[in-house]
């Protein structure tokens, strides 16, 4: 009998969770660290499973590795160990079905994704619910039939398996459970329909929509064991699937996103390294976690990082294939991470009761969101104190909830977000907010900062019924520069504080920050969460620390200038 703790993917999760261990990522030191906490019985929605351990157990040793010539069980990797067990034999404690209903491995070439994915679907067919249907998708049927092939090398491979098993052309039968494994190509099959059990779809970074993931996923809704599996080294390209999974899967692991059924192995070097790949051997080990183990494999990845370095026709394949970079993203870096705002957040909300306080406004496009930032500086410790709001309307928050996979619905009750208006925003509520602030909290608005475009009439109001002195900041990186370079050393030198806003954190790790022609630095979003991401709450906050850099920098309160 195999035992859990004893097992290689408990031992290899214990090894990537050592502090000083840095031949692999946060985000799989992250995934590590809670797959732990479930074999340790420590959640209470999951477990490791042994009795299913020990028959994934007994058919890996019926498999034959076609390369190595010896069984799966003792062949196989140790991310690969932790892959299979994961995502087989973590089961829900609620009904028992599989706990993971998504496992994204994101790792470089030459690490034997595809051979370990023919060992999940062989798994697969011999212990899931009988009649069940198991499909690979790829962007054309050669790339698709990838699968199929090593599935039928390990078949061919292991004599005791063999006539369990009828592989046809299009097709791969199990004889035991009445089970059939097809591969299919986006390009040429229609996917809605399918009734997946399990769905293997590799090379999602070569997808240009998530259209293929959504049918797979759509068709499993009324299934109790359901799995899906995604595979893909990075792609040179701006707007692909991969991005998106990537980034929703690292918002799960910082606990920005409530779904603990996601489960993923990011194989990439950690942001601070990136840079460092034609030197730094990390870079190499953090997303190719065979060459930690194969000193042959590492030495084949050295040469192709020599020829890289020297060649710059070569650079582009060699950092998305081996290193998991983006080769075009290299300069269009992430503004901060997740825990470098997390590490500001404080464990009170401060006293904001007379304070000076400066306020920046956001106003929509259409329906989109709005925000108000309230911010004030502490001059015994150098601390900014922020405190922030966005502005939904009533009709759109369950539609917006789905599609930016954030729960608008507990960010209401958190009184992170505010309802304002139905369809469009209402204004004059959106208004009488900033005006309110000096009442309940007590406060002394010195300045607000706004963005013009939807805002003139807005300030107008504030100017002339409450007598509240506005400042137009124009959104341009000459100046903007400043302040936005200031904001990030505060937020490093967590000299910038907040209190329990998850949206606000989501909107930090939506921002990317990029140089114009003259090397000013200015913000957008990142390109994975173009469609879905917001980022209004840091502009909001931009505009009120605009304001406040002026008294407390530069010493000038004559903003006037700031607005020719």
């Amino acid at each position: 009998m195999d035992s859990i703790q004893e097992s290689k993917a408990y031992k290899y999760c214990q090894w990537c969770i050592k502090e000083d261990n840095h031949y692999v990522g946060k985000y799989v030191k992250k995934q590590a660290k809670a797959w732990i906490d479930i074999a340790d019985g420590n959640n209470n929605e999951a477990y490791v499973d042994e009795e299913m351990f020990n028959k994934v157990c007994g058919i890996l040793r019926l498999m034959v590795h076609p390369d190595l010539g010896c069984s799966v069980y003792e062949g196989m990797e140790r991310y690969q160990w932790f892959f299979v067990t994961a995502t087989l034999c973590t089961l829900s404690l609620e009904d028992k079905s599989f706990y993971y209903e998504s496992s994204l491995l994101e790792i470089s070439r030459k690490n034997f994704k595809t051979f370990i994915s023919g060992v999940v679907f062989i798994i697969g067919m011999l212990l899931l619910p009988k009649f069940s249907r198991l499909f690979s998708v790829a962007p054309d049927y050669k790339l698709s039939s990838e699968l199929k092939l090593a599935v039928k090398k390990i078949i061919k491979s292991s004599p005791l398996l063999e006539d369990r098993f009828k592989i046809k052309r299009d097709v791969v039968e199990c004889k035991l459970t009445d089970i059939d494994y097809t591969p299919l190509a986006y390009s040429n099959d229609k996917l809605d329909g399918k009734l997946a059990a399990a769905y293997l779809i590799d090379e999602v970074g070569a997808l240009n929509s998530s259209y293929p993931i959504e049918a797979m996923r759509s068709s499993q809704i009324t299934l109790k064991d359901k799995l899906g599996i995604l595979i893909s080294t990075q792609y040179p390209s701006d707007h692909n699937a991969l991005l998106e999974e990537i980034d929703y899967a690292k918002r799960v692991l910082d606990g920005l996103i409530e779904n603990k059924r996601y489960f993923s192995l990011l194989y990439e070097p950690d942001e601070n390294i990136r840079k460092e790949w034609e030197t730094n051997d990390l870079v190499i080990f953090q997303s190719n976690p065979v060459a930690v183990d194969n000193d042959k494999v590492f030495k084949a990845i050295i040469d192709k990082r020599t020829m890289a370095i020297l060649y710059e026709s070569k650079r582009e394949n060699y950092l998305c294939k081996h290193n998991n970079i983006m080769y075009k993203g290299l300069g269009a870096d992430g503004y901060v991470s997740s825990d470098q705002i997390r590490a500001c957040k404080a464990d009170e909300e401060w006293d904001w009761y007379g304070k000076d306080v400066y306020v920046g406004a956001d106003g929509a496009e259409s329906f989109d969101n709005s925000s108000i930032a309230m911010l004030a500086y502490d001059e015994k410790t150098g601390i900014v104190h922020s405190k922030t709001w966005q502005f939904v309307q009533e009709d759109y928050i369950d539609e917006k909830s789905k599609r930016e996979k954030f729960n608008y619905r507990k960010s209401i009750a958190d009184k992170n977000t505010i309802i304002c208006g139905e369809s469009v925003l209402d204004y004059a509520q959106f208004e009488q907010f900033v005006v309110d602030l000096q009442e309940e909290y007590g406060v002394n608005i010195v300045g607000i900062g706004y963005d013009i475009r939807n805002l003139r009439n807005s300030a107008q109001k504030w100017e002339r019924d409450y007598n509240l002195t506005t400042i137009e900041v124009k959104q341009h990186s000459s100046v903007l520069h400043p302040t936005i370079k200031w904001l990030k050393e505060l937020i490093l030198e967590q000299k910038f504080s907040y209190y329990n806003n998850l949206a606000y954190e989501n909107h930090f790790t939506n921002c990317r920050c990029v140089d114009d022609t003259n090397l000013n630095k200015y913000i957008n979003k990142k390109i994975s969460v173009k469609t879905a991401g917001k980022v209004d709450m840091v502009f909001a906050t931009i505009n009120a620390l605009f304001l406040l850099q002026q008294d407390v920098v530069f010493s000038n309160n004559d903003w006037t200038f700031q607005v020719i």
